[in-house]
C-alpha cells in the first residue's frame, strides 16, 4: 500500500520535545488526539504500552515504530516524529532513537495494521530515505522523500516480477525439523541437498534445529517454488505455504527417500495446502511412514518433549552436580543448597512445559495457557473425588496437553460464526476463560483423581521390584532405545526414564536408557574400525564420527547405516542394547543426569559398572554387525 495515504502532514512532529520513551509516546498520542485520529488517549496508550511490553518497537538504527490496533482509533494513520538530539527508547540495539513512526489502526480495520507495518518496514530498509528524513525541513519534504523511496522500491519489485523463472530461485523448497533438533533435522537436510544435486535440481532447505531456524525460506522463494517438502516431527510455521503444492512427511522420510520426495514435488503430487485446515496428512511419498491420526499424535507429543528437553538436561545435570557437591561439602553447604534448589525448581517445570507445548501443537497459541495450567495441576496431589498424596504425574500431564489442545480446537469451531465485530473477544476472553474452566474441571474431577492412583501404583512397582524384574525392565528400556534410533519407541523409553527420575529421584532406569542409546553408534564405530574391507571410505569416515556421537548419547548417528542396512544394524544394535541395559540394572548403576553420556561419568553411581555395561553391549553389537555384514565387492571399494 502507499504509506503516504496514512502519513498525514498535519500529524508530523519534526522537532519532538520529549526526553524519554514515556514522554515521547505521550507527545505523539496527544498529536493523534488533537488532530481527531483517536478519541480516547488513555485507551490507545494502554495498547501502545502493551505492545512495547512484549518487545521494544525501537528496531535499531535510530528508528522506532510504536503501533496499536484499538477501538479508540477513528481513522487509520501513521504519525512521523523526529527527535533531533535522539532519546532512549529502549531500542533493541541500545542506541538513541531519532525517527518515530506511530501507527494507529481502528479495531475493525481489515489487515491495515499489518499492511502498513510491512510497507513501512520495507521502505525503512532504504538507507537513502533514512538519511533524508534526518534532515527534512517540512512535512512536504517528508512526503517527497517517501515518494522517491516508493519509486525506488517499485523498480526493485518490477525487477523481481520480471525474474519469475530466474534460475536463482530454487525449484524445490524444504523444511526439516525433529523434536531435539540435533541429528535428524540436519541429516534430512543433507540427504535432500545431496539428492537434489544428483537430480540436477535446485533446492533450499530450512532447518528448525536446536539453534533455531536457519536458512529461512523467503516469501519470494515460496512464491516461485514448484512445491514444498515439510519433513518434520514437530510443529513448524505452515501458514506461509498457503496455496502451494506441499508434501508433509515425517523427518525420517527426508533421510530415507529424498530423491523420491523431490521427484514427487517436481511433479506436484503434493496436495494444495490451505492454511487453517487441520487435515494435514502426510503425503503418499511416505506411505510406509506413520500417517493419519497417529502421526499427528506423535508430532504433538514430540513438540512437547522437544520443548521440555532443555529443562530436563539443564535441571537434571545441575541437580546431579549438587549431589556430587554434597559428597564433599555436605548437605548444609551453601553450594549444595543453591545447586540442588536450582535443579529442583527447574525440574518442577517439566510436566507443565510438556503439557503446554503438546497443547500448542494442537490448538496453537490459545492452547498454551490451559495446557500449562493442566500440566501444573498434574503435578499436584489430587484433592477432589479421591484424596491422594500422589499426583497424576507425566501420564496426567500428557493427557492434560492433549485435552487442552483439543478443547481449544473445539472452542474455535464453536465460535467460528461469531460476528466480526466480536472477533477480538475470542483470543482475549473466550478462549482463555472457557479453556481454563474446561481443563480445570476435567483435571480436578477426572484426570487427577484417576491417574494419581495409577501413578502411585506404577511408582510403587518400579521402586519395589526385585533384581530379576529390574534387569528385565532395564533390558526392555535399553532395547527400545535401539529399535528406531531416536523415533517414537526410543522417545517412549526416554520419557519413561525421565518420569521415574523426576518422580522418585531414582536414576537406575535412566542408566539403562542412556547405555541403550549409546550402544548403536558405538557398535557402528567399532565395526567400521575392525572390518574396514566391508565398508566404503565414506562409511569408514562416518563410523569414526560415531565414536563421538556414541559417547555423547546421540543415538541418531547410527541412522545412515540403519537406512542402508536396516536388518543387520537394527538387530545387532537391539541385541547389544538389551544386554547393556540389563547389565546396568544387575550392577545397580544409577545416572542422576538425563543426558550427557560419558561426559557426566563423574556423576554416575557405580561408574565402573556403567562403563563395563556400555563396553560389553557395544562390543557384542559391533561384532555381530561386523561379522554379519558381507564383504564389499571389488568394484565398490575405492
Amino acid at each position: 500500500m502507499d504509506i503516504r495515504k496514512l502519513l498525514k502532514p498535519n500529524l508530523m512532529l519534526l522537532d519532538l520535545k520529549a526526553a524519554d520513551q514515556s514522554a515521547a509516546i505521550d507527545e505523539m498520542i496527544t498529536s493523534l488526539f488533537v488532530n481527531g485520529i483517536i478519541d480516547d488517549q488513555a485507551a490507545f496508550r494502554v495498547d501502545i504500552l502493551k505492545r512495547e511490553a512484549e518487545t521494544s518497537t525501537g528496531i535499531g538504527a535510530g528508528i522506532a515504530i510504536p503501533h496499536a490496533k484499538n477501538a479508540a482509533v477513528k481513522t487509520p494513520a501513521v504519525l512521523f516524529a523526529r527527535s533531533k538530539s535522539g532519546l532512549d527508547y529502549h531500542s533493541l540495539d541500545g542506541q538513541p532513537t531519532h525517527l518515530f513512526f506511530m501507527i494507529a489502526v481502528p479495531a475493525n480495520a481489515n489487515n491495515t495494521h499489518l499492511e502498513a507495518l510491512a510497507s513501512l518496514s520495507a521502505l525503512l530498509l532504504d538507507s537513502q530515505l533514512i538519511e533524508q528524513l534526518k534532515t527534512v525541513a517540512t512535512p512536504d519534504d517528508v512526503q517527497a522523500a517517501f515518494k522517491a523511496a516508493q519509486e525506488r522500491q517499485h523498480q526493485q519489485d518490477a525487477a523481481v516480477a520480471a525474474a519469475d523463472s530466474h534460475p536463482d530461485f530454487p525449484q524445490v523448497l524444504a523444511v526439516t525439523a525433529c523434536p531435539t533438533g540435533i541429528a535428524h533435522t540436519y541429516m534430512a537436510e543433507a540427504a535432500l541437498i545431496k539428492a537434489a544435486d544428483q537430480l540436477h535440481v535446485s533446492i533450499k532447505v530450512e532447518t528448525n534445529g536446536s539453534e533455531g531456524v536457519k536458512h529461512r525460506l523467503t516469501d519470494s522463494e515460496i512464491a516461485h517454488a514448484t512445491g514444498i517438502i515439510v519433513a518434520a516431527d514437530k510443529k513448524v510455521a505452515m501458514e506461509r505455504f498457503d496455496g502451494k503444492h506441499l508434501l508433509q512427511v515425517p523427518v525420517v522420510a527426508g533421510i530415507k527417500k529424498p530423491a523420491e520426495l523431490i521427484q514427487d514435488t517436481l511433479a506436484q503430487k503434493g496436495p494444495l495446502y490451505h492454511a487453517g485446515h487441520t487435515s494435514e496428512a502426510p503425503a503418499e511419498a511416505a506411505d510406509d511412514e506413520p500417517s493419519g491420526i497417529w502421526h499427528h499424535i506423535y508430532q504433538d507429543l514430540m513438540n512437547g518433549i522437544s520443548n521440555m528437553l532443555p529443562f530436563v538436561v539443564g535441571g537434571g545435570i545441575i541437580m546431579a552436580i549438587s549431589f556430587m557437591v554434597e559428597q564433599y561439602l555436605g548437605k548444609t553447604s551453601l553450594a549444595f543448597t543453591f545447586l540442588n534448589s536450582l535443579g529442583t525448581n527447574t525440574f518442577s517445570f517439566l510436566i507443565p512445559i510438556l503439557a503446554a507445548y503438546i497443547a500448542v501443537s494442537i490448538g496453537d497459541r490459545p492452547a498454551l495457557m490451559p495446557g500449562f495450567v493442566g500440566g501444573y495441576m498434574a503435578t499436584l496431589p489430587a484433592a477432589s473425588v479421591v484424596k491422594s498424596t500422589g499426583s497424576a504425574g507425566f501420564i496426567g500431564g500428557i493427557i492434560a496437553g492433549f485435552l487442552a489442545g483439543y478443547l481449544i480446537l473445539g472452542l474455535k469451531k464453536l465460535f467460528v460464526h461469531l460476528p466480526k465485530s466480536l472477533e477480538g473477544l475470542k483470543p482475549m476472553i473466550l478462549f482463555p476463560v472457557l479453556g481454563l474452566l474446561s481443563i480445570g474441571l476435567l483435571m480436578f474431577f477426572i484426570i487427577d483423581p484417576i491417574f494419581s492412583v495409577v501413578n502411585l501404583f506404577l511408582v510403587h512397582i518400579l521402586t519395589t521390584m526385585g533384581t530379576a524384574n529390574a534387569i528385565l525392565m532395564g533390558a526392555v528400556l535399553g532395547g527400545m532405545q535401539a529399535v528406531d534410533l531416536g523415533g517414537p519407541v526410543n522417545k517412549a523409553a526416554y520419557t519413561t526414564a525421565i518420569g521415574v527420575l523426576s518422580e522418585t529421584g531414582n536414576g537406575s532406569m535412566m542408566a539403562s536408557v542412556m547405555i541403550g542409546g549409546m550402544i548403536p553408534p558405538l557398535a557402528i564405530a567399532l565395526a567400521t574400525t575392525l572390518w574396514k574391507n566391508k565398508f566404503t571410505p565414506d562409511e569408514q569416515k562416518a563410523g569414526l564420527s560415531n565414536y563421538i556421537l556414541g559417547i555423547s548419547f546421540i543415538t541418531e548417528g547410527a541412522i545412515p547405516f540403519a537406512i542402508a542396512d536396516p536388518l543387520r544394524v537394527i538387530t545387532s544394535s537391539v541385541i547389544g542394547a538389551v544386554i547393556g541395559g540389563g547389565l546396568a540394572q544387575l550392577w545397580k548403576v544409577s545416572v542422576p543426569a538425563p543426558h550427557g553420556g560419558l561426559w557426566v561419568i563423574l556423576l554416575v553411581h557405580h561408574p565402573f559398572g556403567f562403563i563395563a555395561a556400555l563396553i560389553i553391549g557395544a562390543v557384542i553389537a559391533g561384532v555381530i554387525y561386523g561379522i554379519w555384514k558381507p564383504r564389499l565387492t571389488p568394484n565398490v571399494v575405492k
